[in-house]
């Protein structure tokens, strides 16, 4: 599963549907992000940085599967609510503000300006919620840490419905009505696998 995660739209969705998971598996990475609206939210360069890869990477994943990304909570931020956005977290957002900055804006710039100035003038912002976090990194071919993440999202998917079965990972098969046997039978076994 973790391979066809960067390949599979419909394996992806299968765990972001799941909101009992993503409420673990959000505990288990104990990142935090800006709360907005009730959601955890992150930005395009806050998520480049988390997953080690440049924000043109992140821009090319959200321009190939932008229509999956908005399904799971990427959005863009425009208007009176990228106002709201930029008072509540300006001071987190500087990240996000490019260097090619004077091509988005549309007016000549005589002078250089500040973060602070350049925030003012920015007219929308791509933000992603914990799910849209998660899309991405299962998305990503590039990051190893998104490569880490996808096996950790099949360990605690795999532990997830072990536990609703009864049993739990330790011991895959102990739910096998054989289990006990093979169990007191395993040092036979390796010896003569050994030998």
């Amino acid at each position: 599963m973790t391979n066809n995660l960067t390949k599979s739209a419909v394996d992806r969705q299968n765990i972001l549907n799941n909101p009992e998971f993503l409420q673990e598996f959000q505990d288990f990475l104990g990142i935090t992000g800006m709360v907005y609206e009730g959601e955890i939210r992150f930005t395009t360069a806050q998520i480049a940085d988390f997953y080690d890869v440049s924000s043109k990477t992140i821009k090319r994943y959200v321009e190939t599967a932008e229509k999956e990304l908005s399904h799971n909570g990427y959005c863009v931020l425009k208007g009176v609510k990228l106002k709201e956005f930029k008072t509540l977290f300006g001071h987190l957002i500087y990240a996000d503000i490019e260097e090619d900055f004077e091509k988005d804006i549309n007016v000549p710039l005589k002078k250089q300006l500040t973060d602070k100035q350049k925030l003012t003038k920015l007219r929308n912002l791509s933000v992603f919620n914990f799910r849209a976090f998660l899309n991405i990194g299962m998305l990503l071919t590039e990051s190893e840490k998104a490569k880490s993440i996808r096996s950790s999202i099949l360990d605690i998917v795999i532990d997830s419905l072990s536990k609703k079965l009864g049993g739990s990972t330790k011991f895959i098969n102990q739910r096998d009505e054989d289990y006990l046997v093979a169990m007191l039978r395993e040092p036979q076994y390796r010896k003569e696998y050994v030998s």
